[in-house]
């Protein structure tokens, strides 16, 4: 009787599961730079909402020190890639910003000072 082996290489396996980064560089190559951009606006906003405690699970993600970092970043792509990107694509992505910086100051114990808010050094105040 033969024994069969009870381990098999896992060579093979782990190389199938490497990542094709040329691949990946291929795909990336083919993405336009405005929709880079808009996806991780996107992501930022959405991260915010997340550490603003705007989601289903409230406050059980809350940070409020990590929303301004987050909200403070957008708004730096938004500004830095206004002229980029089409009024079509910046215009909504401004205005969820804006709800972000209000829904921030609205969760504040001690609300920055108009203009001190977070991003508000890239928008200006503001107001709601």
């Amino acid at each position: 009787m033969s024994e069969t082996p009870q381990h098999e290489s896992t060579d093979s396996s782990a190389s199938s599961e490497a990542p094709d980064f040329a691949a990946m560089t291929r795909d990336i190559a083919e993405v336009p730079a405005v929709e880079v951009i808009v996806t991780v606006a996107v992501n930022l906003m959405s991260a915010a909402a997340v550490k603003l405690g705007l989601t289903e699970e409230g406050d059980e993600h809350k940070d409020l020190d990590e929303a301004r970092k987050l909200i403070h970043a957008l708004a730096g792509l938004l500004d830095g890639g206004a002229t980029e990107i089409s009024s079509f694509h910046a215009a909504p992505l401004r205005d969820g910003l804006k709800s972000l910086q209000l829904a921030f100051r609205e969760a504040s114990l001690v609300p920055d000072e108009p203009g001190q808010g977070p991003g508000e050094k890239y928008t200006g105040p503001v107001y709601g």
